[in-house]
């Protein structure tokens, strides 16, 4: 069984709304830890806002540090988890999830290949944790807190849920990537 795995950037108080805003370095341990997801993944879930976001901007990616991540998503299979968008036409490889989001990533993870990675995607990462169908969490969490009314992670009202620290490396930008699983 293919396993789903999430790495978010994330501050101190929370927010994983617009890092580009807060997050002050990317260092060396934070891009071996994007390596791994790459190296083990081949097969990308998002939800609507990333997608739109990130459609615009991975695919004109031809050249400079981030090419090697633009290759890498403009290539892989991408489920879109969307309830308002009509198609994903304008990113290759792109699939909308037109039914039930439990059932499509019960159906991915069944499937054949590499893990599954949420990118950015922090309703569709809730939503699979609390249905039990994420499989590790990866926060890369960032000295800073960015607060001004940004999106967290997890809403006041979301239900309790257990988690075990499976490891932590702090990096030389003061970054803590974090790794947990859910207990079930």
């Amino acid at each position: 069984m293919r396993k789903v795995v999430s790495g978010l950037f994330i501050s101190l108080d929370g927010v994983v709304e617009s890092p580009d805003q807060w997050q002050f370095e990317f260092d060396e341990e934070m891009g071996a830890s994007l390596t791994t997801t790459l190296e083990t993944t081949d097969t990308v879930l998002l939800g609507r806002v990333t997608y739109t976001e990130w459609a615009g901007y991975w695919p004109t990616v031809t050249s400079g540090e981030d090419v090697g991540f633009a290759n890498w998503i403009n290539n892989s299979p991408k489920y879109v988890a969307s309830t308002t968008l009509n198609n994903v036409d304008d990113w290759a490889n792109s699939t909308l999830i037109k039914g039930d989001l439990v059932a499509a990533v019960k159906e991915l993870k069944a499937g054949e290949g590499k893990g599954i990675a949420i990118a950015g995607s922090p309703g569709v990462v809730g939503s699979l944790l609390d249905q039990d169908l994420l499989d590790e969490l990866v926060l890369l969490i960032h000295p800073v807190i960015a607060g001004e009314g940004r999106k967290k992670l997890f809403a006041d009202d979301t239900p309790l849920k257990k988690l075990e620290l499976v490891s932590a490396q702090p990096t030389s930008s003061g970054v803590v990537i974090a790794t947990y699983r859910p207990v079930r």
